[in-house]
């Protein structure tokens, strides 16, 4: 199993937090890791496409090369640490935004997940995600977002909680990466719901029934929590338990619509300091 993980980077402590997250959760898989960082130009703005810098513009070259400039420092850093034979390094700096030159990378080298960081709790009690993870946890869905605050150290997330609200069919793509890092790291996987009604309708126990079947031999079970909000419900268990990563799915902005909401985010950031795997039925 060869893996292609993209990592943007703006060589902050919390971007270099996230590779490390990244190297030790595919530890002992073979992986091509494409570090990505964009740059602006002086000058030039990124929604002016009438401005566009040319290669070889003295602004142009300066930025460019203060990213490779600081890509050098980067991978000295990665090599001070042990070196995995398993791991492959490659660079890639970019006049363009973000979300662009993350959904081009994507397509150009077939990644499998991007990993990336947030900006965590001690850089601000009311933005705990920035705008840019947001836009990429939103609006990447070609393949899994995997977002890492600054103050996750890694451990193998021997627990991960996959909240739902069975209200919608399951597919096996979509949680092909969840299933995939379970069985990297024999993880126990606990399924939440979140009942604010009667129980589960006929059809959520429909959907219930087919998410054990694509599990499989995935060890996991169900916990439902009544009358309480969605956020509140996640944060309890999640803090009760000690666990080590949430997953949620993006399906066409579904969940994200109920599940995603700025209060939330602002909520499950400040309660937890575990990665958010965004997964969707695109992956």
């Amino acid at each position: 199993m060869n893996k292609r993980i993209l990592l943007p980077t703006d060589f902050s402590q919390y971007a270099f937090n996230a590779i490390r997250y990244a190297l030790n959760l595919y530890d002992s898989v073979d992986c091509d890791f494409y570090f990505l960082n964009v740059y602006q130009v002086d000058g030039y703005a990124l929604d002016n496409m009438m401005m566009v810098p040319e290669p070889g513009e003295r602004a142009f070259e300066v930025a460019k090369r203060k990213s490779e400039e600081q890509f050098e420092k980067l991978m000295e850093q990665l090599r001070a640490h042990p070196k995995n034979p398993r791991h492959r390094y490659h660079t890639i700096s970019t006049f363009n935004s973000l979300l662009e030159a993350v959904k081009q990378t994507i397509a150009k080298k077939d990644i499998d997940i991007v990993v990336m960081g947030t900006k965590g709790l001690t850089q601000s009690r009311t933005v705990i995600y920035g705008t840019n993870a947001i836009n990429v946890m939103e609006k990447v869905t070609e393949c899994p977002v995997l977002a890492v605050p600054l103050e996750t150290q890694f451990v193998p997330p021997k627990e991960i909680v996959f909240p739902t609200d069975f209200k919608t069919v399951f597919k096996r793509k979509e949680l092909n990466y969840l299933i995939e890092i379970c069985k990297m790291h024999n993880s126990f996987l606990w399924i939440l719901h979140i009942d604010r009604t009667d129980g589960l309708s006929k059809r959520q126990l429909e959907n219930k029934d087919l998410l054990d079947s694509i599990l499989g031999d995935i060890d996991h079970d169900y916990n439902i929590l009544e009358d309480m909000k969605v956020q509140e419900g996640i944060n309890i268990f999640v803090e009760s338990r000690g666990s080590d990563m949430i997953a949620f799915i993006n399906r066409k902005h579904h969940f994200f619509g109920s599940i995603f909401t700025k209060p939330l985010v602002k909520e499950l950031g400040y309660h937890s300091r575990i990665p958010i795997l965004v997964l969707n039925d695109r992956s």
